[in-house]
């Protein structure tokens, strides 16, 4: 009996790997699989125009940023040299 079970699993994997490779391969699953392909190529290409907009995005927030650095820095010090002024005016 177990010689049985054994040769009938033996036999049922044959058969099913050989029914398998026969659908992956006939022109029904290869119409398929160029469907899925130029699907995934479209996401592929969407993916990345927002990828490309975010970064766009990013390096214009950076740049504004750096700008708003910039312009605080200068706020400061213009406020450190009216500081330093009305000291020496004061003192004198």
């Amino acid at each position: 009996m177990i010689g049985y079970t054994k040769l009938a699993f033996f036999a049922g994997g044959a058969l099913f790997g050989t029914v398998g490779v026969k659908l992956l391969a006939s022109r029904d699953a290869k119409r398929a699989y160029v469907h899925a392909a130029a699907a995934g190529l479209r996401v592929k290409d969407t993916v990345m125009e927002t990828v490309t907009t975010v970064r766009e995005n990013a390096a214009d927030v950076l740049a504004s940023a750096k700008d708003l650095n910039e312009s605080r820095a200068e706020q400061a010090a213009q406020q450190e040299t009216e500081a330093q002024l009305t000291d020496e005016a004061e003192e004198a």
